[in-house]
């Protein structure tokens, strides 16, 4: 493998990674997974978002370059598919010019790495000869479920009939139609379009990594190979788990510190998901209804129309008293492997998902969009390692979940199971594992 590393330290990877929090995170596990393979990286990254996550002094090993997509259209909405689809048409451009610039630098490019919703990005690879791998940053089964969505729509899909989206999808009888993405979403055409390009040039690429593992999504791997049975398929999960972990000072560790084993309940929805201010008593009011210790991040202007807690009834804090932290962030890797965690309510986002599959962490699921339904039904109902809740944040059903799944005992049937799954994905990397082939399998495949 040595004199591999040392070919590849002549060989130029590039990413691209779509300039929202859950796609980038990813990106970077995966560049910092290739660089200890001995690759030279080079990150393309928008303007579009101020992320640090992608600021050059984190990163001082990898060689960084941005480019500003063409000004903003000035009709339609805000929400995140019409962000996704416009992106995809004002940074061609800017994409082509800088990959241009790479290639007359000089140098072997082995490849160029873009998030699946960049599906744009492979008419530029043809057209200067360069193979592109998509990288699917969610897990393999929603894959499979948001590809199969525009085909369903016409044929099973009724928007004015409640009953039928409670039915199993065909061909993935552990979803429902409820579970699928924007069931009900005002402009149903624009989500298909977008799915439709990204399932044809995904097609159209030279291969698809996933941040999961053999032993967690064996099925959907087999079923997603049958569809993309010309390009090979690399699972390379979990991400994080094969880099080293920093340990990053924090009030929340700290407190953690202070409680039993097993005892607090960590809650955190994310970077996108948004709650009113409605729902957000409601949650207040579940966490200290149920007795039980919680750590809650709540991003600053997560509550509509709020910046911070000001929706939080008068005295609840001195109420709550040490039972309860609200933090504006917490260093959730290290919060998942503190030994007085014993659940998290989740929104279901993959990253959150595997992170706390990895740590043995049973979930408390409460899906807002996009993929994180179908996570949600898996985790529940699939892999049965959570509890999920109702539809409505009620502080009664809130209540009701949280003592449903904290009160799971290290023997219960939840934490065998979830135990077991960590195990699986610890050794999937070590040397021999499914993973750990799979990094191999595709190392060569770009030297």
């Amino acid at each position: 493998m040595g004199e591999k590393k040392e070919e590849g330290r002549n060989m130029r990877v590039i990413l691209f990674p779509l300039p929202l929090e859950g796609h980038t995170n990813p990106m970077i596990h995966l560049a910092h997974i290739l660089y200890s393979k001995g690759f030279s990286i080079t990150i393309i990254h928008t303007t579009h978002l101020n992320n640090s996550l992608l600021h050059p002094s984190n990163h001082p090993i990898f060689t960084f370059r941005s480019i500003i997509p063409d000004e903003a259209e000035t009709s339609g909405g805000g929400g995140v598919i019409e962000l996704i689809t416009s992106l995809n048409r004002r940074c061609v451009e800017a994409f082509r010019k800088c990959v241009a610039e790479l290639v007359a630098d000089g140098g072997k490019i082995g490849c160029v790495i873009t998030d699946a919703h960049w599906h744009f990005t492979q008419d530029v690879a043809n057209e200067f000869g360069i193979r592109r791998i998509v990288l699917r940053t969610a897990n393999i089964s929603a894959f499979l479920g948001l590809l199969a969505l525009p085909a369903l729509r016409p044929n099973y899909l009724l928007p004015s009939s409640e009953t039928s989206l409670e039915d199993p999808v065909p061909d993935f009888l552990h979803l429902r139609f409820k579970d699928l993405p924007a069931m009900k979403d005002q402009n149903p055409h624009l989500i298909d379009q977008l799915l439709s390009s990204i399932f044809i040039q995904t097609k159209a690429s030279s291969a698809i990594i996933f941040n999961s593992f053999n032993d967690l999504e064996l099925d959907p791997l087999l079923k997603c190979r049958q569809l993309f049975n010309r390009i090979p398929i690399f699972p390379l999960g979990p991400f994080h788990k094969q880099l080293p972990l920093t340990p990053q000072p924090h009030s929340s560790l700290s407190w953690l510190n202070s409680k039993t084993p097993k005892s607090v309940l960590y809650v955190s929805f994310g970077t996108l998901a948004a709650v009113d201010p409605h729902e957000f008593l409601e949650i207040a009011w579940g966490l200290a209804n149920s007795t039980h210790p919680f750590l809650w991040v709540v991003r600053p202007g997560m509550v509509s129309g709020f910046e911070w807690l000001e929706p939080l009834p008068d005295g609840f804090e001195e109420m709550v008293g040490e039972r309860g932290l609200i933090v504006k962030w917490a260093p959730q890797r290290e919060v998942l492997a503190h030994p007085a965690i014993g659940g998290f309510w989740t929104h279901s986002g993959w990253n959150s998902t595997i992170e706390s599959l990895c740590e043995g962490v049973p979930m408390l699921c409460y899906p807002c969009f996009g993929d994180q339904k179908a996570n949600a039904r898996y985790v529940t109902h699939v892999w049965r390692i959570g509890v999920m809740l109702g539809d409505k944040l009620e502080r009664g059903e809130i209540e009701k979940g949280i003592l449903k799944l904290m009160a799971e005992k290290e023997n219960g049937e939840i934490m065998k199971r979830i135990k077991d799954l960590k195990e699986k994905a610890e050794s999937c990397i070590e040397e021999g594992g499914s993973t750990f082939k799979s990094l191999e399998n595709l190392v060569n495949f770009i030297l």
